[in-house]
């Protein structure tokens, strides 16, 4: 890896060139391996490693934002330039207050050497349990196993420096015969927590169990999500409700009803950056140390995640470390998300349910109603029927149409256990949960 005295002096370079009055410089050096595979056997390695920098100038009010991977002397003078003549040209941004002060960071390690150095054999040991497994049941897998380890670097001329390494490792698979399918995964930090047999065995399982599948009638049902599903729920209030830019233009269903209840009593979710079970980021993209948020405590609306730009508009606000790269126009986003978990088992959710439908995960999931946080989508690899208490048939993937917010008022049983999942801008940390009337739509065809 690059380093953290290397990228301090990258950087140093970068703000020593500048002319704005203000600079600031991003490097982020990421580098990944993958191994795909389809058909039971592995069809592609690949690995890319980059370097990229992002200078943000500021000249008044006027902002410019210019990047590149070209780091000699003369590759410098041109990104920091580009960056100065893009602000020059701007309008003045008169809700544009300062690049943030240097404050303490607290050092976190989310580093794992053997993730770092997972080399191809290790990837395809693990692709050939899953496919190993899947041909033993005369079934087909597909899906990746990529590890990864990022280095980011944080720089301003206020004397903002941050540096910060992790590493990931995820694997997935679809497991399919002619008639259904079953899917598995699982990410971590240590590419050695996860086990290639229990991703295989839950897939192919769920292979097995999906076939014959039957028709449902479209209605309202009660569901129980396997985590999967619970990590998408989480995923559109990141991207809808508790970014502080939705809830300045109203979009969020948050906007006016801080302090009130929102969700069910037994509901509660928030972001920490710093805590171990997740994939620990001590700051953001403007190098501003990541403060715990809580979004829903116990039912009730607490706060947003707030950037810089955001909390300078507010006046008494201070930023909570969730600023996306510069130039992004989305505003501060949720980065480790976590919902609380309950007392209950995804058996004790299934024999609690007289009649209901199992959802392992969905798919093509889009937004309808921002405000409200409607959303359609289907389900996928593993949708069953629950009758008396039992797990009976599969049927046929199902279309829905749901208020997201509405449905954590209904929310009968939540998970004791958590798994950790990919998010829209980081990762959450999820249980499984029974809810009460899905509105399910629609049946498909396949």
């Amino acid at each position: 890896m690059t380093g953290e005295e290397e990228l301090k002096k990258l950087t140093d370079r970068a703000l020593a060139i500048s002319q704005a009055d203000q600079t600031e410089v991003v490097v982020i050096a990421p580098q990944s391996a993958l191994t795909r595979f389809a058909n039971s056997y592995i069809h592609q390695n690949v690995e890319q490693q980059d370097i990229d920098m992002r200078v943000r100038a500021v000249v008044g009010k006027k902002i410019g934002v210019a990047s590149s991977n070209d780091l000699s002397d003369e590759g410098l003078r041109n990104v920091v330039g580009r960056a100065l003549t893009l602000a020059q040209h701007q309008k003045e941004n008169p809700d544009f207050q300062s690049l943030p002060a240097p404050k303490p960071i607290q050092h976190v390690d989310s580093f794992v050497e053997r993730t770092a150095r997972t080399g191809p054999e290790e990837r395809a040991a693990m692709v050939g349990q899953i496919c190993s497994a899947a041909t033993s049941a005369g079934l087909n897998a597909a899906g990746a196993f990529r590890t990864s380890a990022t280095e980011i670097a944080v720089a301003n001329s206020l004397g903002v420096f941050a540096y910060h390494r992790d590493t990931m490792a995820d694997v997935n698979t679809v497991i399919m015969s002619e008639q259904g399918s079953g899917h598995a995964e699982r990410i971590s930090l240590d590419v050695g927590d996860i086990d290639g047999a229990e991703v295989a065995k839950e897939a192919v399982d769920t292979a097995l169990r999906n076939v014959d599948q039957i028709e449902l009638e479209p209605g309202e049902y009660d569901v129980v999500f396997q985590e999967y599903a619970v990590a998408d729920l989480l995923d559109f209030f990141a991207y809808l409700s508790f970014g502080a830019q939705a809830y300045q233009e109203k979009r969020s269903f948050m906007a006016g009803r801080i302090g009130e209840r929102v969700m069910g009593e037994n509901i509660s979710i928030w972001d920490d950056g710093l805590a171990a079970d997740t994939s620990p980021n001590p700051f953001d993209f403007e190098g501003v140390p990541r403060k715990r948020v809580d979004f829903i405590e116990k039912g009730v609306a607490r706060d947003v995640v707030w950037d810089t730009y955001t909390a300078g508009k507010e006046g008494d606000r201070e930023s909570t470390g969730h600023a996306l790269p510069a130039s992004s126009t989305f505003g501060p986003v949720p980065s480790n998300m976590f919902l609380a978990t309950g007392d209950a088992t995804l058996d004790e959710m299934v024999a609690s349910t007289k009649r209901g439908v199992w959802v392992s995960r969905f798919w093509y999931t889009r937004p309808v109603h921002p405000l409200n946080v409607v959303v359609t989508g289907m389900t996928r690899d593993g949708t069953f029927l629950i009758e008396d208490g039992k797990i009976t048939k599969p049927i046929r993937n199902l279309r829905f149409t749901q208020s997201y917010l509405e449905a954590m008022n209904r929310v009968e049983a939540i998970g004791k256990t958590t798994m950790l999942h990919h998010a829209i801008a980081g990762v959450c940390r999820v249980p499984a949960l029974k809810i009460g009337k899905w509105n399910f739509t629609g049946v498909s065809q396949y």
